[in-house]
């Protein structure tokens, strides 16, 4: 249940689309940044950002913090970042609490992290579904809540997470936050372990073996 720090994830992170990509033109900067046209994609960027626009808001955060096109300005990265969660985007909402996480740009506040979190993942965020999971599991900016633990591992589980797989899989073995129930968790180490997992496969094995015959 470990993430990686902060500052590290959000250099990883890429730029984001509009979520209805498929049915509008691409956001202006796009091609220029793929292009490598870094300081291009800033102006307009910068330009959908003060109409507006969350996904530029977002994708303008990123430029900033990593100084791609302009100087780098983590206060400046936040602003904007912000705004966008404040809209709804997901993917801001889900680095925000990132940042509140780490404690590293903000205050440490893992309530805060743990809200946003949970505002991404009902949004269908698959990462932040497995983050907020991780809180309720560990009562981290949150009481701890294995039920509502397993609630969204199972989302991100549906949606082909490795890790939630498993850690679904072991919440069913053990009867954590839901009942006991070995064939479920079988079922989920088996997915897990179809995805290369080789923990899961040998815990789906050792399940079938011990219930040989029930």
């Amino acid at each position: 249940m470990h993430r990686k720090n902060g500052v590290v994830l959000l250099l990883l992170l890429g730029l984001v689309m509009p979520a209805a990509a498929a049915e509008k033109p691409p956001l202006a900067g796009w091609a220029s940044y793929q292009a490598g046209d870094y300081a291009a994609a800033f102006l307009m960027f910068k330009a959908g950002a003060e109409r507006g626009d969350r996904v530029a808001q977002y994708d303008l955060a990123m430029l900033y913090w990593r100084g791609e096109g302009v100087p780098r300005d983590r206060t400046l990265a936040l602003k904007w970042l912000q705004q966008a969660a404040a809209a709804q985007l997901s993917s801001a909402q889900y680095v925000l609490a990132q940042v509140y996480e780490s404690g590293d740009g903000l205050p440490r506040d893992m309530a805060q992290a743990t809200r946003l979190f949970e505002a991404a993942a009902r949004q269908g965020h698959r990462d932040a579904q497995v983050s907020v999971a991780t809180q309720y599991y560990l009562g981290r900016g949150a009481r701890q809540d294995y039920a509502s633990a397993a609630h969204w591992y199972q989302a991100a589980a549906e949606q082909g997470d490795v890790g939630a797989q498993y850690l679904l899989a072991s919440q069913y073995e053990h009867g954590l936050g839901v009942q006991e129930n070995w064939r479920e968790a079988m079922r989920w180490y088996k997915r897990a372990g179809a995805q290369g997992d080789r923990a899961a496969q040998l815990k789906a094995k050792a399940l079938a073996d011990g219930h040989v015959g029930q």
